[in-house]
């Protein structure tokens, strides 16, 4: 191990501050960050001789990168902890807006949509986490459900019932199995897990596990997991209205009449419900408005 990446895993070990899912994914990001200077050419580095024009050249690579914003500002609230942890503050500019990184963007009727890349699926070397891939962009599963799911106690027949402990917001899911492909991956899972999760054999935990699920997909340049959400929001909008979701070159809110508004609603509504979602309001994300 890298002295860099030696020094932020002790970090983050001396400093459990956050949830679970919070130490995860900021020690996930500052390995990903050791990893990334080393491949622009630092070595040598220690946690304290991070300076400012280490985060500069980040930044840079993450703009090029054409990353979402919301994605840039969750990796700059881990490198403000990390510069108050070793007592440089000062090292990261207070506002994110010193760096050129845009302002982040909730409903836009540009889609967002990412299709699962074959290629790339074909090339994950963990069979638990192909499978799980498939699951979000079939099922429109979030990652930590995909992967903590149990498919042999979920699969009711006719539909896909998702624990509350598996779920973002500790909430029961229910998701339709509306398709002939659904069935068939369904039915894949379950032979794989043999009445088990997802989680690969292996590893104890979700948490142990989902450093090396990440792994598996940047390595592969899968990056963005939660665009196959938007996908599924968006097919079955189609599916439940007969056109296409603003996001996609539909009609917007303004343009429909009377009764395809009511339509547009119910369809929001229950797409909501699948997606684990207490209000309607939030499909603008996936679908626009």
């Amino acid at each position: 191990m890298r002295d860099l990446n030696y020094d932020f895993k002790q970090l983050c070990r001396r400093n459990r501050d956050g949830s679970f899912a919070t130490q995860a994914d900021r020690e996930h990001i500052l390995d990903l960050v050791a990893d990334q200077l080393h491949e622009m050419g630092i070595r040598g580095l220690r946690s304290q001789g991070f300076k400012p024009k280490h985060v500069e050249m980040l930044v840079e690579r993450w703009l090029a990168e054409q990353l979402a914003p919301g994605t840039i500002k969750n990796r700059m609230s881990h490198l403000r902890w990390l510069a108050q942890k070793i007592g440089k503050e000062n090292i990261v500019e207070r506002t994110n807006a010193a760096y050129g990184i845009p302002d982040r963007v909730y409903v836009t009727n540009v889609s967002k949509a990412k299709e699962l890349d074959m290629n790339q699926l074909a090339q994950i070397r963990t069979p638990h986490a192909r499978i799980s891939l498939r699951l979000q962009a079939e099922f429109g599963l979030r990652r930590e459900a995909s992967i903590k799911i149990v498919p042999a106690r979920a699969d009711r027949g006719d539909c896909l019932v998702l624990k509350a402990s598996w779920n973002k917001g500790g909430r029961e899911i229910v998701v339709p199995i509306r398709t002939p492909e659904q069935r068939r991956l369904l039915d894949e899972a379950k032979a794989l897990a043999k009445g088990k999760s997802l989680v690969a054999p292996g590893y104890k935990t979700y948490y142990a596990y989902l450093k090396h699920f990440r792994y598996e997909c940047e390595r592969v340049g899968i990056h963005g997991v939660h665009g196959h959400r938007h996908c599924y929001a968006q097919r079955r909008y189609h599916e439940l209205t007969g056109w296409q979701c603003p996001a996609r070159g539909g009609p917007t809110s303004k343009q429909l009449t009377s009764q395809q508004r009511e339509r547009d609603r119910e369809a929001r509504e229950l797409i909501s419900h699948e997606m684990g979602h207490g209000r309607e309001a939030i499909t603008a994300v996936y679908l626009g408005r």
